[in-house]
C-alpha cells in the first residue's frame, strides 16, 4: 500500500486536503490530509495540486506508415511529460488507416512496446469499409470516426448521407460513440488561398460546421446513436446542439486548446504554424467558446494533436493553401488551458471535468479513468498552478518541435506524472521505461 497526499487534491469534484491510497495500481481509499508521514511509502507533495491524469481522446500519432510525422514513442512521451496518462489515437494519417480489424491488429503489433501511457484506439469508417464496421467494433476500438469533407488523406475519404445512414444503423446497436469531423463543403465558397490568413479563414466558413452538425442531428432522428462532434471551432453551432440535447439526442462536443488560446487577429499572413481545420476564428468566437464551457454546453477539451513533417507546413513559402493543417500541442494542453482559465478567473476544479472525467466517459472508461476515486486507476498529475515557464523547442518531446506556442509564457508547471501507481515523470524527465498498455473494449 502506498499513498500520495497534498493540501490540494481534486477528488469528488472538490479541491481539498486529502491522502490518496493505492495498491497494485488502483486507488483503494481517499482519506483526510494527515499531519505526518504514515510510512516510507507515503509521499507528501505539500500544497502542489494533485488531480487525475489527463485523458486526451483526440491524438493523431500516425504510426505505422507515417511514423516520420510522429510515432507512439515520441507522442506518448510528450503526453506523459504533459500530465496525460491516457490517450486515444485517431484512425487516419497512419498506414493502413484503422478501418478494419486487420488494420487495428497491424497497429497493435507495431506500437505495443512503445507506449509510455495507456492508449486506446478509435476506428474509422469510410464508404468502402462500412461492411467491416461490426468486426472492427468487436476487435476493441473505443468508437469510430468519419469525415464529411476531404480529410487530406486519400485513404480516408468522406462519407455521404447514405453512407452515414448505413454506419449509424450499425452504431445504434452499440454504446460506442460515432465521432464526426463536422465540416460540409456547400460548393459555393470559392476563395483562392495563398499567404493571407483572412483568405484561409474565409475558405472554411462557420456555415460549413453548422451545416454538417445540422445534417448529423437530422440523421439522429431516425438513427439514434451517440454522435460526438470533434474539434468544434464555431460557437454559432451551439444553439442547434443545445436544442438537440433538449430533444434527448445523445450528442456530445469537444473543443481544443488552439480554439481557446489563439485568435485570428493575431495570426500573421504566411504563418502556417497556425493552420488547422476547422480554422482558428475571431476573438469574439473564442470568448463564446469559453462561455459555453463554463455553463456545460461544451463537454470537454482535447488536444487534436496533429503533427507532420516540418516541410509539409510550408513555412518557407507561407502558402496556407498548400500547408498541412494541424497543430502540435500534446505536451502543453494543461498549461495552455490553465493560463487562459486563470486570466478569466475560472475555477481550477473545472479542469477535472473538461480534461479528465468527461473525455474518459466519451471513451467508455468511466469508473476506471479520469477521477481520483476508489476503484479508479492510480493515475495522477502533480503540478504547480502558480509557476510559469516559457515554451522552448528543447523542452518538447514531440518528434518535431514546430508549434505556434514557441516563446509563449504559460502558467502551470507539471512536476510529476503517475501511471497505475508508478511515477513515470519527474520535473520533465522520463523515468524507467515505456509502461503504458493498450486499452481495448469489446463491443
Amino acid at each position: 500500500m502506498r499513498s500520495i497526499f497534498s493540501k490540494r487534491v481534486l477528488t469528488g469534484g472538490q479541491i481539498k486536503p486529502a491522502q490518496v491510497h493505492f495498491s497494485e495500481g488502483t486507488i483503494t481509499h481517499v482519506t483526510p490530509y494527515p499531519s505526518s508521514f504514515q510510512s516510507d511509502h507515503d509521499l507528501d507533495v505539500g500544497d502542489l495540486f494533485v488531480m487525475p491524469g489527463l485523458v486526451d481522446t483526440h491524438v493523431h500519432i500516425n504510426e505505422p506508415g507515417r511514423t516520420d510525422w510522429e510515432g507512439f514513442e515520441t507522442a506518448t512521451q510528450a503526453a506523459a511529460v504533459g500530465g496525460i496518462t491516457t490517450l486515444v489515437d485517431m484512425p487516419l494519417n497512419c498506414l493502413p488507416v484503422t478501418t478494419s480489424a486487420a488494420a487495428l491488429q497491424t497497429k497493435l503489433d507495431a506500437v505495443t512496446d512503445k507506449m509510455w501511457v495507456d492508449c486506446g484506439f478509435w476506428g474509422g469508417v469510410v464508404p468502402d469499409s462500412i461492411d467491416d464496421l461490426p468486426e472492427l467494433l468487436a476487435a476493441g476500438v473505443l468508437g469510430v470516426k468519419s469525415f464529411l469533407i476531404d480529410s487530406g488523406i486519400a485513404e480516408f475519404p468522406p462519407m455521404g448521407r447514405n453512407d452515414l445512414e448505413r454506419a449509424m444503423t450499425i452504431m445504434a446497436r452499440t454504446k460506442k460513440p460515432y465521432l464526426i469531423h463536422a465540416e460540409l463543403d456547400d460548393g459555393t465558397t470559392d476563395v483562392e488561398v495563398g499567404r493571407r490568413y483572412g483568405d484561409f479563414l474565409a475558405s472554411r466558413p462557420e456555415s460549413w460546421e453548422c451545416d454538417a452538425i445540422k445534417l448529423m442531428i437530422d440523421l439522429m432522428r431516425s438513427h439514434p446513436c451517440h454522435v460526438h462532434i470533434v474539434h468544434l471551432s464555431s460557437a454559432s453551432a451551439l444553439p442547434m446542439i443545445l436544442e438537440a440535447r433538449r430533444n434527448r439526442k445523445s450528442l456530445t462536443v469537444e473543443t481544443c486548446p488552439h480554439y481557446l488560446t489563439l485568435q485570428a487577429d493575431e495570426v500573421e499572413d504566411g504563418d502556417t504554424l497556425y493552420k488547422c481545420c476547422p480554422p482558428i476564428r475571431e476573438n469574439s468566437n473564442r470568448e463564446a467558446l469559453w462561455q459555453a464551457l463554463r455553463v456545460g454546453e461544451i463537454d470537454m477539451i482535447v488536444s487534436d494533436h496533429s503533427p507532420c513533417l516540418p516541410s509539409l507546413k510550408e513555412s518557407e513559402s507561407g502558402d496556407l493553401g498548400r500547408a498541412w493543417g494541424g497543430i502540435a500541442s500534446l505536451q502543453l494542453s494543461l498549461s495552455l488551458i490553465w493560463t487562459e482559465m486563470s486570466k478569466r478567473g475560472i475555477d481550477l476544479s473545472l479542469l477535472g471535468d473538461w480534461m479528465c472525467k468527461h473525455p474518459a466517459r466519451l471513451a467508455g472508461l468511466e469508473g476506471r479513468k479520469g477521477q481520483i476515486a476508489v476503484g479508479h486507476q492510480a493515475d495522477f498529475v502533480v503540478w504547480d498552478p502558480d509557476a510559469s515557464f516559457v515554451v522552448t523547442a528543447e523542452m518538447l518531446h514531440h518528434r518535431h518541435k514546430i508549434t505556434p506556442y514557441l516563446g509563449r509564457r504559460l502558467r502551470g508547471m507539471i512536476t510529476q506524472t503517475w501511471l497505475a501507481g508508478q511515477k513515470i515523470v519527474e520535473h520533465g524527465k522520463l523515468l524507467s521505461s515505456a509502461q503504458g498498455r493498450p486499452i481495448l473494449k469489446a463491443n
